[in-house]
């Protein structure tokens, strides 16, 4: 796996923050933030790897984090299956509802592949407030969901679950930026940059979109089981088309289409949050004027723009090399 000198610059100090963050003594009011702030980037990246790879903003993937969170929910709660199992089938459930949503989405784009998603969302949203009481609790949710057991490891105790998730987010990480730099990913790349010519060279183009969609889906359902199980409660509001419009922030904030980008948005958006809130009762008007603002001295996204300086200044560099020599 070749990895750019920038991301390596970028993501090694996020990697030894990750690292080395439990042993500086954190309360358990910290390491459940920063478990948090994992979860939430794991379903940055999967949404990312749609809305950064396509270009194609989707307001469904609240759908595949809350069928996600469901499925561990019903697997462990219902089934009685081990939590290995039921964190595999939320990733089957969140890959095989992206799936079902491709058929209608994909025949539109642009404004109207981001209406067919939100649509969609809204619909399973309604029925699991309503018309699925019985399976999903309304909108007194679910209660009582599982930590992972392995080893008689106590996942209940923050520290042992904030490294499980580290491990899970790291594989995330690994498998994603293999994809982006594969064959595969290039294809994506071209697509959205011209779609004619993908097709005039002979790429099936709707099936490469509906892969890249049902990817993405099973990554969001993952993250929607690991926050159930943070949260050890899961209810329809993980559905909301909101939550889809939180995570189209973080990875604008962080900068879509780069490999840290939706990490860094992510960290960024639940710091302020926490900090707002404690701070003034508006925290959410205050949020928004804070990512108006980050828009306008930041329009690629923090990490967007620190790659774009990065580059500049490896050319100034390359061309100082080259006179000297």
């Amino acid at each position: 796996m070749n990895v750019s000198r920038f991301d390596l610059w970028l993501g090694l100090p996020l990697a030894a923050i990750a690292l080395l963050l439990p042993f500086s003594g954190p309360s358990d009011f910290v390491l459940n933030l920063a478990t948090l702030v994992m979860i939430w980037a794991i379903f940055a990246i999967g949404f990312d790897f749609v809305f950064g790879l396509l270009g194609m903003v989707s307001f469904g993937h609240a759908s595949f984090l809350g069928l996600g969170g469901y499925a561990l929910a019903l697997a462990t709660q219902l089934w009685v299956l081990p939590f290995s199992a039921g964190l595999g089938l939320a990733i089957v459930v969140g890959a095989l509802c992206a799936w079902l949503f491709s058929f209608f989405a994909l025949r539109v784009s642009g404004i109207f592949f981001a209406l067919v998603t939100l649509a969609l969302s809204q619909l399973l949203y309604i029925l699991a407030d309503s018309k699925l009481r019985a399976w999903t609790g309304g909108a007194d949710g679910l209660p009582g969901v599982e930590r992972p057991g392995l080893g008689g490891i106590d996942f209940f105790d923050s520290t042992h679950f904030y490294w499980y998730v580290v491990a899970v987010f790291a594989l995330v990480m690994a498998a994603v930026a293999v994809l982006r730099r594969s064959p595969f990913g290039r294809v994506i790349a071209g697509i959205r940059q011209n779609e004619t010519r993908a097709e005039q060279l002979g790429f099936d183009v709707h099936r490469y979109k509906q892969i890249t969609f049902i990817v993405s889906g099973g990554i969001s359902g993952l993250a929607g089981a690991l926050l159930a199980s943070l949260l050890m409660y899961v209810n329809p509001q993980m559905l909301h088309w909101t939550t889809s419009g939180d995570v189209i922030i973080m990875t604008l904030l962080g900068g879509a289409g780069t490999l840290w980008g939706p990490v860094v948005g992510v960290l960024a958006f639940e710091v302020l949050k926490e900090w707002l809130s404690g701070w003034t009762q508006y925290w959410y008007g205050v949020l928004g004027l804070v990512f108006i603002l980050a828009t306008l001295f930041f329009p690629k996204g923090i990490v967007g723009e620190l790659q774009e300086r990065f580059g500049q200044w490896q050319d100034k560099a390359a061309r100082r090399d080259g006179r000297s020599s």
